[in-house]
């Protein structure tokens, strides 16, 4: 990028969410009518609440869990489908979008040096296990076969066609992947403040994201960052003097068609900033940036994908899904 960066910037003790609603209106003043950060506007997670309870704060110790803020984005429909047992997951496209078949059939980044990618469909077809298996009252699916490795993660689940958001919750804490993605998956579907606990009655209609954070930067330049490839943490300090942050995931600014200053300005209004935005203030921010590694599966993709891989033999065997007494 040709600017200057500062050391440090792991990242592995920060908490935080991040994902787009709908398009927000910004300007340099808080929007009139505004309780917040959670008052009206575009829904996007943003900072972790703090243990005294406000939103946009540092987490606290051994709490890496982040609540998003803002309204509900309206409701799902109901759909009444009562869905069959589904066998266990293996590795290989089968009814998958185009990205998530590419990357099981070919899970390299690009050409020739490119480091391999993690991510991977099995692992929203794992969150998906979690979630159905939690939903009907079965006991929780087998470990899976993909990696256990760390990672900071996050898991987003948005619903119907114009797939609006349903849940976005994640940790910058890494976590092993079994684990940590078990404990986001029921989080983000069942505890973002923002909606209510999901029901069977959605699963027909919800698609699946996996996040997994990396290359963690902290830089000395708040526009040292590039739209569509980084995601950002912000830090500053808010007009009480409290110690503030907020996050988004590299995606959301690309999607909102955002700019660096709208994306800047839309995280402090979202970290709970109510003065006036200058640009010397923006100077005072502490940021970091990131990258991350998506796969998109749907709910229909992932009973496509689990009943190809039962009936050629692919993967665990059906796992003991017994219903709780």
């Amino acid at each position: 990028m040709g600017r200057k960066r500062c050391v440090g910037g792991d990242g592995s003790k920060m908490a935080a969410g991040c994902c787009g609603v709908k398009k927000q209106k910004l300007s340099s003043s808080p929007p009139s009518g505004s309780a917040g950060p959670g008052g009206g506007g575009g829904s996007h997670c943003s900072g972790a609440a703090a243990a005294g309870g406000e939103p946009g704060a540092l987490p606290p110790p051994g709490g890496p869990r982040l609540n998003g803020l803002g309204g509900l984005a309206g409701g799902a429909a109901s759909c009444a489908l009562s869905p069959p047992l589904p066998p266990s997951c293996g590795g290989g496209p089968a009814g998958l979008s185009p990205s998530a078949s590419s990357l099981l059939a070919s899970p390299g980044s690009g050409g020739p040096g490119c480091r391999k990618m993690v991510v991977s469909a099995e692992m929203c077809c794992f969150c998906f296990d979690v979630l159905y298996c939690h939903l009907y009252g079965y006991q929780p699916p087998r470990s899976p076969r993909f990696t256990n490795d760390p990672y900071p993660l996050f898991v987003t689940w948005k619903i119907g066609r114009d797939k609006r958001l349903r849940g976005c919750i994640g940790t910058f804490s890494a976590m092993n992947l079994h684990s940590g993605l078990r404990e986001y998956t029921l989080t983000s579907a069942l505890k973002d403040s923002r909606f209510p606990p999901m029901t069977r009655d959605e699963l027909p209609r919800l698609f699946c994201s996996v996040s997994l954070l990396t290359n963690f930067e902290d830089v000395c330049d708040y526009m040292d960052w590039e739209v569509g490839v980084h995601g950002i943490r912000i830090e500053f300090i808010n007009e009480k003097g409290s110690k503030r942050t907020a996050t988004y995931l590299p995606e959301v600014a690309k999607e909102q068609g955002w700019d660096h200053i709208q994306t800047i300005d839309s995280l402090l209004r979202k970290g709970g900033y109510k003065a006036p935005i200058t640009n010397e203030f923006r100077k005072t921010i502490k940021l970091t940036r990131y990258r991350s590694e998506k796969m998109t599966m749907s709910y229909t993709e992932y009973l496509a994908h689990r009943q190809h891989h039962f009936q050629n033999g692919i993967g665990h065997p059906l796992p003991a899904y017994n219903h709780y007494s």
